[in-house]
């Protein structure tokens, strides 16, 4: 068969493959040229014998070397004209030679800077936190991750996000002053790229957050995200532990078979419904959620102890000093939150408790609590009148809202819904309430003579909600921002005690609405950062915040200190455990009427108080428990 490329094809190809190598091909290529110069010019100089002396091939290559590398060596050659003429043709060489050598060495190094300041090269580290995607969520949670890894070693946390790695860097330093002993390292790429992926040595994280993108629509984003980790061969095995936000409830079953048995997922929504509920109905809630959620205080952990194996639960609750047990945690199993008082603890059994760190959890070793008997109250009868609340806005987490606010208020009780006609899909939603009756008012939430007609007197409590099913996020707070303005400034008028819950989509925005109290509470995205957080570093919390949630089982109330103990009277809060205990539920703090308008002292909240410190209550405190309801 007929050769049908010639020599000079053959030639120009092997040329092109070798450049194609890079700079490795480039310098390979100026070696061989520089070599073929070197030993072409030295075999002429030493065949036409020109050469001012006897030297032999060897050290003629190398004065033709010295030449090419060094031209001002030749300034000092004496000999015959052809000697001449060919060292100069060898310096004229070596010239061209070394500088195409320089221009290709400071591209390959402009090239190799400018890939490092992308954030290309691969996280070489083990035990850290991966982040993948960006959004104002990032800053509360690396804040947070700080805190947290106070007392590790060399901790980390390793952002992937599709910006530039020195514009992410420049915005983390210019929103967190310190990140204490954690390094913060920012990569490039797209987190549902596994080439990508492969760059945050995820096999080796001890866990992986996954935000939700801005957007409409950023739930596929996240899911992609997940099938990118799940269904890579090399992770795959792995037991990972990954924490997903996801926005919409109609996407939460598909975030679950793409996150397998791998991921727990934050439905965002969800959460932020139930939690301006209960935030709502009671003053001081949201402080003491604040406070188990975010790492500046006490936090939820669990805790082996075989040593309490064959005590009861109620026992256990007066075990620790500095630390308040409120539930169990069975191996291989659900969290119990306030467990059965006379459930007897097994050898394989964690306690579930709220301590200022893991490694504060120890035994007090007491025998004695002195609890005050003639101090315990179990005779009040607690008066619950129905509530009243008016709603202003509306977006699709409203109807949530309004049912699980029927699932904790009395019977009669009213909820009044005022928010622009056409921005508002009230007319759409069928309710079957038990406890409240419903009614819808059209209106503009921010008209100042409107809310000023609502009578905002008559009622106990006002939710805020952005009209996010119509708007933009940032001219949806403005609405809210605006709205909350004037409500402030009609109740501060009124001179009553008003709860004030409030939501906000940006964390910018709830930071610009200050909140002035325990009974003004913003609901933003800044609480699920907090909780995405918190589950990263244990995944089992995920159950344990989700029954704090949730209306069926057990969640945190705040109840008259009557309830348990009487007032005036000095007393430890084993006394308070003790009161709460017969009764069933699990006292974890308490509320300091005279303190509410205090910042400093968390208006008037205290979680997971030390027990044996005397306190006296008065007629107006509040007893933080885990109750049924």
């Amino acid at each position: 068969m007929q050769n049908k490329y010639s020599l000079r094809d053959k030639i120009s190809y092997a040329f092109d493959s070798m450049m194609s190598r890079g700079t490795s091909g480039l310098i390979l290529w100026l070696g061989v040229l520089s070599i073929i110069l070197i030993v072409f010019f030295s075999v002429v100089v030493l065949l036409t014998r020109t050469a001012p002396g006897d030297e032999g091939f060897v050290q003629m290559t190398w004065m033709s070397l010295m030449r090419t590398l060094d031209p001002g060596t030749m300034g000092g050659d004496e000999g015959d004209t052809l000697f001449l003429l060919a060292m100069l043709c060898v310096t004229l060489g070596g010239i061209f030679i070394i500088s195409a050598l320089i221009g290709i060495v400071t591209t390959s190094l402009e090239a190799k800077l400018e890939s490092l300041r992308k954030g290309r090269s691969k996280v070489v580290e083990e035990g850290h936190t991966v982040v993948l995607g960006w959004s104002e969520q990032v800053f509360t949670i690396i804040s947070e991750l700080t805190i947290a890894n106070e007392n590790q070693k060399n901790p980390c946390v390793a952002i992937m996000a599709e910006m530039d790695k020195v514009e992410m860097e420049d915005e983390i330093r210019g929103k967190i002053s310190s990140t204490r002993n954690t390094r913060v390292v920012c990569r490039t790429g797209n987190p549902m790229e596994p080439a990508d992926l492969g760059i945050m040595s995820l096999e080796t994280s001890k866990s992986i957050i996954i935000l939700s993108p801005e957007g409409d629509n950023p739930d596929p984003e996240v899911i992609k995200i997940m099938l990118a980790i799940v269904n890579n061969p090399l992770l795959a095995p792995l037991d990972l532990n990954i924490v997903a936000l996801i926005r919409d409830p109609e996407n939460v079953q598909v975030a679950h078979i793409a996150g397998r048995d791998k991921a727990e997922i934050v439905l965002a929504g969800d959460l932020v419904a139930r939690m301006a509920a209960q935030t709502a109905l009671q003053s001081g809630l949201s402080v003491v959620y604040q406070e188990l959620m975010d790492y500046g205080g006490d936090e939820i952990y669990f805790h082996s102890e075989p040593s309490l194996s064959g005590r009861t639960f109620r026992e256990v609750l007066s075990m620790y000093e500095t630390s308040s047990v409120i539930g169990v945690m069975p191996s291989g199993e659900l969290p119990i939150l306030n467990a059965p008082m006379d459930r007897v603890m097994k050898d394989d059994d964690s306690i579930i408790a709220i301590s200022e760190d893991d490694d504060t959890i120890i035994l007090s070793g007491r025998t004695g609590f002195d609890i005050k008997a003639d101090a315990i109250r179990t005779d009040h009868i607690e008066d619950r009148s129905p509530a009243r609340i008016i709603m202003l806005g509306w977006n699709w987490r409203a109807p949530i809202i309004i049912r699980e606010l029927d699932n904790y208020i009395m019977p009669g009780s009213f909820i009044k819904v005022v928010a622009n006609e056409h921005m508002c899909g009230f007319q759409n939603q069928v309710f079957s309430l038990d406890n409240l009756q419903l009614e819808y008012t059209p209106a503009s939430t921010t008209d100042r003579k409107v809310l000023e007609g609502l009578s905002i007197e008559s009622y106990d409590h006002i939710i805020i909600l952005c009209y996010t099913d119509s708007m933009e996020a940032q001219e949806a707070d403005s609405t809210t921002l605006m709205t909350l303005l004037h409500i402030r400034d009609i109740t501060e008028g009124l001179g009553g005690e008003y709860s004030i819950v409030s939501e906000m989509k940006d964390i910018r925005n709830r930071n610009l609405a200050e909140v002035t109290g325990a009974d003004d509470y913003i609901v933003s995205d800044q609480m699920l950062s907090l909780l995405l957080t918190q589950i990263s570093e244990n995944r089992y919390l995920s159950g344990v915040f989700w029954d704090l949630f949730d209306p069926e089982g057990s969640e945190i109330y705040l109840k008259p200190v009557q309830r348990y103990v009487a007032t005036d009277v000095p007393l430890n809060f084993y006394t308070v455990i003790e009161s709460a205990a017969k009764r069933n539920e699990v006292a974890i703090g308490y509320r300091i009427y005279r303190l509410k308008d205090n910042a400093e002292s968390s208006y008037g909240v205290v979680v997971n108080p030390d027990k044996s410190d005397t306190v006296t209550f008065g007629e107006k405190d509040m007893i933080v428990v885990l109750a049924e309801d």
